[in-house]
């Protein structure tokens, strides 16, 4: 039987039941993360959710391992531009960023300041360096990877055969400016 790990907004409204282990645990540097977690923490009460070395830190989840257990009714859908082929969406009771879609997608990443800091899933590898600008201040406990790898898109096809080849839709009804 698989575990289930409960996680949610700062406030505690919004609240997520994630089935098993992630597929991958990461960090983005990537500029268009960076520069969406920076406008997000402009939100009133957002928390802001760089790391220490202006990363974006998400477990990927399968979707079909994701329930909204509360709070769904909070969650608005942001794009850095309109047509943007990526969303965040946040819980605007306290406006706490809780994943990130990308658009055909058959996983989420479930930003891991939702979870307690004391069962926070480790990280696994460092991506997108190659949009810093410098990178030798970062720490070399992970992998810094340039971009993403052929093993990154192979746990992701692999959890789609695990899947069925199915795609589950994420629902959001409103979005939020910022």
């Amino acid at each position: 039987m698989s575990k289930f790990t409960h996680i949610g907004c700062a406030c505690g409204k919004t609240r997520l039941e994630v089935q098993g282990e992630p597929i991958l645990v990461s960090e983005c540097l990537c500029n268009s993360c960076r520069q969406a977690a920076a406008r997000l923490a402009k939100l009133p009460r957002a928390p802001n959710i760089l790391t220490s070395h202006e990363a974006t830190a998400s477990a990927e989840y399968r979707k079909d391992r994701i329930r909204f257990v509360s709070g769904r009714e909070h969650l608005a859908e942001f794009r850095l531009v309109a047509d943007a082929g990526s969303r965040r969406v946040v819980a605007t009771c306290c406006n706490t960023p809780v994943l990130l879609e990308m658009k055909g997608a058959h996983w989420l990443s479930l930003y891991l300041h939702l979870w307690p800091e004391s069962s926070r899933p480790a990280i696994d590898i460092r991506t997108m360096v190659s949009d810093l600008p410098d990178a030798s201040h970062l720490p070399d406990n992970v992998p810094n990877l340039k971009t993403h790898t052929v093993s990154f898109y192979m746990k992701l096809l692999w959890a789609w055969i695990g899947m069925g080849f199915r795609n589950p839709k994420i629902e959001v009804a409103r979005t939020v400016d910022a």
